[in-house]
């Protein structure tokens, strides 16, 4: 059950509070007139220390400040946070402890702040280079914000991504090309460029059921963008490392490789999902999403978070298996042994090599790129006896 260690041990801290809330998001996101950032720093600390004292021991790679908009932390919350870290953990010496930014809250002197705190890598959602999908998708900011953010950015810090809707309504093929050529022209280390996707409990999903969001491009198309995003970010050095992240070697995001590489990482804040290998169990952890109901429960000492048992050989391998795949790196077939019992299926696998939608290379199986378009279909077929 020590199989964790394969991955890496990460933090993520989950901030749930935003300015406004974009019409396509589904993340823990809430809009609060006010915020009393002292009484949630006391509950960071006390959850920190309380997860620090199940995790005793171990050094940790990777710190994440997502939300929400983590952003809009004072800097000093920030480094308490950090500070109580480093109290119970031992950091990596290549530790990298990112967080999220919207163009709209980035200000030099905040930027700095964090830095100072220790944070050194920034992750920006600029989500459109257009200022018209920019207000279709909700967002606060403009291109010229966008950049200007990307700017203090730059430098301030040494490692800076950004996000990159696309699959937009109305967006042709064409435009989403001059798009991501000046997106590339920034000269961009790590690039996220995720297709939007219409969820449930959303606006953009309310509007969906009811036949009032016109324009989204149909499945060829979506597709054909797709592979021209693997083309463009190939030819400029920045090639998939995972379905939807691109990056110069050795740029890859450390903490979102703890997650696929399945290791374990702990979830502090409402809502906040976490995979903890504890007493020879292995954990899903939950917090309620309700920001006073995560809040509440840290100050009555229960916990900010509900486990769930995921032990079972099968779930871990199908997880493993689920994740993995979507890395260029692949699935460790070893490993998948040690885990599940049993080895991947080999008639299975000759087939979707022969498809064109795996490859082998030693003991290591990936997707192909047409592959990656079929990845569910994939894990059917592998997981499915």
């Amino acid at each position: 059950m020590e199989d964790w260690r394969n991955g890496g041990f990460g933090l993520y801290l989950h901030w749930p509070f935003c300015q406004s809330k974009c019409p396509y998001c589904d993340f823990n996101s809430h809009v609060a007139a006010q915020i009393d950032q002292k009484r949630w720093q006391a509950a960071y600390l006390a959850e920190i220390d309380r997860i620090g004292a199940e995790t005793k021991g171990r050094v940790l790679n990777s710190v994440f400040f997502g939300g929400g908009t983590p952003s809009l932390m004072e800097p000093a919350l920030v480094g308490a946070i950090l500070e109580a870290v480093r109290g119970n953990w031992t950091l990596a010496n290549d530790v990298e402890i990112t967080m999220e930014a919207n163009p709209s809250s980035v200000e030099a002197g905040r930027f700095a702040g964090y830095r100072d705190a220790g944070v050194n890598r920034v992750s920006i959602g600029m989500q459109a280079l257009n200022d018209d999908d920019l207000r279709r998708l909700g967002r606060m900011h403009s291109v010229a914000d966008a950049q200007a953010a990307y700017g203090i950015a730059r430098s301030t810090f040494d490692r800076v991504s950004f996000d990159l809707i696309y699959s937009r309504q109305d967006q042709s093929e064409a435009a989403w090309r001059a798009e991501l050529r000046e997106a590339l022209a920034m000269e961009p280390t790590h690039l996220s460029l995720y297709q939007l996707t219409i969820e449930d409990g959303t606006v953009f999903g309310a509007r969906h059921a009811l036949g009032q969001l016109r324009g989204l491009p149909d499945e060829d198309l979506s597709s054909d963008m797709f592979l021209l995003t693997q083309d463009m970010c190939d030819a400029a050095g920045l090639p998939a490392y995972e379905v939807s992240n691109h990056a110069q070697p050795g740029q890859e995001s450390r903490h979102n490789l703890i997650y696929w590489r399945l290791g374990d990482y702990a979830g502090i804040g409402p809502g906040a999902h976490g995979r903890l290998t504890l007493g020879g169990k292995r954990w899903a952890t939950e917090a309620p999403k309700q920001p006073g109901d995560w809040l509440q429960r840290v100050e009555r000492g229960q916990g900010g978070e509900l486990p769930r048992d995921i032990s079972r050989a099968a779930d871990q391998a199908a997880e493993y298996l689920l994740m993995s795949l979507r890395l260029g790196e692949g699935s460790d077939m070893d490993r998948f042994t040690a885990v599940s019992g049993k080895a991947l299926p080999q008639a299975k696998l000759a087939d979707l090599v022969e498809s064109g939608l795996l490859r082998i290379e030693g003991r290591r199986v990936s997707t192909t790129t047409p592959g990656r378009l079929l990845l569910n279909a994939i894990l059917r077929d592998l997981l499915v006896d």
